[in-house]
């Protein structure tokens, strides 16, 4: 079915439908990665979000039941120059033209996705709508159209639960996390505490965890009500460290401002300089916002992390306690596992305070 992908600023797209062909409005983004469609569909990260591939051919090794990050999609749609009819893997239990059926997102193919990433990168993401046809006031009515600002209240997970081992035990804010983060920790036999994202720091504190880690997740970080007092008392008391959303919230508990991207990293070959050893590592990143530099000088941050080609910040810590963030994923999924070291190093930063607490 022809189905139109109509922009913010008036440009279209044409296209053929696939999956739901409900209409959908959301924010236009784009993901340059050539591999791991599936995993990015259901990021929590997506969530609001129409997700454009850049990587022309999609679906081809179809959909499988082991590398979703979470239970359902998190993108709203979809948008492909082209799906696989025949998918070809092993591992494939169903294409993703009938995932997409089943669980009710809609996709659009056959779009010159390269046009469309070029005009993103022109006039940066912008709302766009999805639809059967356009009308003279598609365009009026999509400029209108107010998109939720609450996205992390929309996905993070409503009860408290546990991943128990009999290692270390790690609190978790849950503003949208991937399953690649608690897989990570589970395989260095980590006990994880997942919490909702307005958890207050008692509720946290009283469960005696040894660590605190601050999840990904969707949206402006400047919305998430409530969380930055939560943030300054526990990294006060426990070592700390912030994956993507949860290093913008980090930064923005200790005195740093944030600020929205023309459009965004969001892929697996993102160049990031270490400035603490001077290594460097291809990472794997979902974000919109960004850490401001300039707001960092005067405050008790300083910055571990660049990215190599457009110089923003990846990576903070604070100068007086054991607490760090990065802005990638070292959990990657799917993406570089360059960075994953970094697990090892907060487990490390732990084993630390806990042999220094001993000794006091």
């Amino acid at each position: 079915m022809k189905r139109y992908l109509v922009l913010e600023n008036g440009s279209v797209y044409a296209g053929e439908g696939f999956g739901s062909l409900k209409p959908v409005v959301g924010e236009l983004v784009f993901n340059t990665g050539m591999s791991g469609y599936q995993e990015s569909i259901t990021d929590l990260s997506y969530h609001g979000q129409i997700l454009t591939f850049t990587y022309p051919l999609i679906g081809n090794y179809g959909i499988n039941r082991d590398d979703f990050e979470s239970l359902k999609p998190a993108a709203s749609a979809i948008v492909t120059h082209e799906i696989a009819r025949r998918p070809s893997n092993w591992r494939s239990q169903m294409s993703i033209a009938e995932w997409a059926e089943a669980m009710d997102l809609p996709g659009l193919t056959g779009i010159d996705t390269r046009a469309l990433t070029k005009e993103l990168r022109d006039y940066g993401v912008m709302k766009a709508t999805i639809v059967d046809e356009v009308t003279e006031t598609t365009v009026a009515d999509l400029q209108a159209t107010q998109l939720s600002n609450q996205q992390v209240a929309e996905v993070t997970t409503k009860t408290t639960y546990v991943n128990p081992t009999e290692g270390v035990s790690i609190a978790m804010i849950d503003f949208g996390l991937k399953n690649s983060i608690l897989r990570a920790l589970s395989k260095r036999g980590v006990n994880v505490m997942v919490f909702p994202a307005d958890v207050d720091a008692k509720t946290i504190l009283d469960m005696n965890p040894d660590g605190v880690l601050l999840s990904n997740g969707p949206g402006d970080p400047e919305s998430v009500e409530g969380v930055l007092d939560v943030i300054r008392t526990l990294q006060d008391r426990l070592p700390l460290m912030g994956i993507c959303l949860g290093h913008q919230l980090f930064s923005l508990a200790n005195g740093a401002e944030t600020y929205k991207l023309k459009f965004g990293h969001r892929g697996f070959n993102h160049a990031v300089r270490n400035f603490t050893n001077g290594r460097v590592d291809f990472t794997s990143q979902n974000h919109g916002y960004a850490v401001s530099a300039e707001s960092i000088v005067g405050t008790n941050l300083e910055i571990t992390h660049e990215e190599i080609n457009d110089h923003t910040v990846e990576g903070v810590r604070l100068k007086n306690r054991p607490a760090f963030s990065v802005q990638f994923h070292p959990d990657a999924a799917p993406g570089p596992h360059d960075a994953e070291y970094l697990f090892d190093q907060f487990l490390e930063m732990i084993a630390e305070e806990k042999k220094g607490a001993s000794h006091a």
